[in-house]
């Protein structure tokens, strides 16, 4: 199995006849899923999504793919093809769309409505081309042919890509449930046609490839469903991707089965369930769905509410009523269902919900009690069973943490893929397809683009430990006032402290040093500003951590008069 090596340099131009594979984001994480294909000259985008923060990147909203090494050629990208609607793989849009508007996006009819609805917040009306399974676009020197998955959301979509230099595959995310809730099965039939002309490259979900068998049906949580629903003593709360379609379902119709209305909160959900049924993807019973204002008219055994908040993120509903900041007050005896699963990293802040939703005494239930979710990705014995059906010449293992990719890789080698054609490669590493065979030939960049309000790749890794400094060991202002010519002190040293845990009367201890410091620095001759600023920053910081075993912010100011 050939691997990156941190030391690769950029890629040589692409050979002639040559494929070139670039992921820009989605290998070695859950999320930020995009692929950039090259042939000729022309450029082919498989999903744009984005990634969520974690707790060490505090203030950030969301986490983009780094557009660098594509920005001086958006002219000659063909398309944007969106294999499906979640928000890590069609969450970067409107991000790559401020750049170059008329780039056209591919998908199927629920994924473009979606994406369309994003976009009309961003005030961006974008070119579409819907396409349904078994359907075949030609994309300048990308000839294009679109497969049915099933996922956990409705109208997913895998795209061989046919070029010269031969098929690649990708499979976007995908299971393969046998019972699925709309009966749209992911297509073996077309997977194997595609085998029999030849999968030159597989490009594979890694996601569940660690999870041994076969994912459980979709189906087998409403039985669940229906158990937690009929023991409910007051108002039922679920929280859910707002994007769920399959999920969302399974909770209309229990909550139709026990006689109870349901409303949706928050802005997302309110939208994408909307889009879902007015295009037939969601079956919602007459009168069965209120607006949440008319919930007050309704006694508690007759409410289910439907939020977003499941992986814990704190301006999301269910995040809020746990801190008891949303007009919606937890009470004794109310059920909170989190009807989706932990994303790596997302854990200790969706324990921190569950904490909070205990304490005022709700009945939680969640994966780790009861079966409330199924996986919306493979898991081993169905890409075993895969891959005998594909029968690819080279496996690129995609869509996971390192863990992922190379559980995958494994699987592939144990069905008879040569060990030398499968590419574990990671975000950035260039992967090119050439004389049918795949291999690494460099890197570019692709590090994180943080947005954060209304700013987009202005904060930088160096902000990020900044913020964290901040928020764990505080901040120290030092203010002296010196003789612009002698470097003298005139004024101070004043000092506070934020966050720090140190009293402003401790560093009395620390001011003779200042003085001394800046005393020797004038004999010198230094006077110049941002010296004296890093000698105050060395001193101050050097007792703090001596006394205190603390390393605060430390920001001094030096005045000139």
């Amino acid at each position: 199995m050939s691997h990156p090596h941190p030391e690769l340099g950029a890629p040589p131009k692409l050979a002639k006849g040559g494929l070139r594979v670039t992921p820009l984001g989605g290998l070695g994480e859950i999320g930020r899923n995009m692929t950039v294909f090259e042939f000729d000259g022309r450029l082919l985008i498989v999903d744009c999504g984005v990634l969520f923060p974690e707790e060490e990147q505090p203030g950030i909203d969301l986490i983009l793919p780094d557009f660098t090494s594509i920005k001086d050629r958006l002219d000659k990208v063909e398309g944007i093809v969106l294999t499906h609607g979640h928000e890590d793989h069609i969450g970067g849009v409107p991000y790559l769309l401020r750049l170059k508007p008329d780039i056209p996006l591919i998908g199927s009819k629920l994924t473009l409505a979606l994406i369309e609805a994003k976009l009309q917040e961003h005030r961006i009306r974008p070119y579409t081309l819907e396409v349904a399974e078994g359907d075949r676009e030609r994309l300048g020197p990308f000839d294009c042919e679109f497969v049915a998955v099933n996922h956990s959301i409705p109208d997913a979509l895998a795209v061989a890509i046919r070029t010269p230099a031969g098929m690649v595959v990708h499979t976007g995310d995908f299971k393969m449930d046998q019972l699925p809730l709309d009966n749209r099965l992911t297509d073996l039939h077309s997977f194997a046609r595609l085998s029999e002309e030849g999968i030159d490259l597989l490009l594979s979900d890694s996601t569940n490839a660690e999870v041994p068998g076969f994912t459980p049906h979709e189906r087998d949580i409403s039985n669940v469903m229906r158990t937690v629903f009929a023991g409910a003593r007051k108002r039922i709360i679920v929280a859910s991707f707002a994007s769920h379609v399959h999920r969302i379902q399974q909770i209309l119709d229990a909550a139709h089965e026990y006689g109870r209305r349901v409303a949706f909160v928050g802005r997302s959900m309110v939208r994408n369930m909307g889009i879902a049924r007015d295009l037939g993807y969601l079956r919602v019973p007459a009168g069965l769905v209120v607006d949440v204002r008319a919930l007050d008219d309704l006694p508690d055994e007759e409410v289910v509410l439907v939020c977003t908040g499941s992986q814990g993120e704190p301006m999301a509903a269910l995040s809020r009523m746990a801190n008891r900041d949303h007009q919606i007050r937890i009470v004794q005896g109310d059920t909170v269902i989190l009807a989706s699963s932990l994303i790596p990293g997302n854990e200790n802040a969706v324990y921190r919900v569950i904490n909070g939703l205990t304490r005022w005494g709700a009945n939680v239930v969640h994966k780790g009690n009861a079966k409330v979710h199924v996986s919306g990705h493979a898991s081993a014995g169905e890409l075993l069973y895969f891959y005998n059906i594909c029968r690819p010449r080279n496996l690129m293992p995609v869509h996971g943490e390192w863990r992922h990719l190379r559980a995958n890789a494994e699987l592939g080698a144990l069905t008879g893929v040569p060990k030398d054609r499968i590419v574990i490669a990671e975000d950035g590493v260039v992967v090119d397809l050439i004389d049918g065979k795949a291999k690494i030939t460099g890197k570019v960049q692709a590090g994180y683009v943080y947005v954060d309000g209304l700013s987009v790749g202005d904060v930088t890794e160096s902000s990020l430990k900044d913020r964290r400094i901040l928020g764990d060991e505080g901040i120290i202002s030092v203010f002296v006032v010196v003789d612009s010519t002698t470097g003298k002190i005139t004024g101070g040293p004043h000092i506070h402290a934020r966050g720090s845990g140190i009293e402003d009367n401790a560093f009395d201890a620390v001011v003779p040093r200042i003085q001394d410091a800046l005393s020797r620095s004038a004999a010198d001759g230094v006077v110049e500003p941002h010296q004296l600023q890093q000698l105050i920053r060395r001193t101050v910081g050097k007792w703090v951590s001596d006394t205190y075993r603390r390393r605060p912010m430390i920001l001094p100011v030096v005045v000139e008069v």
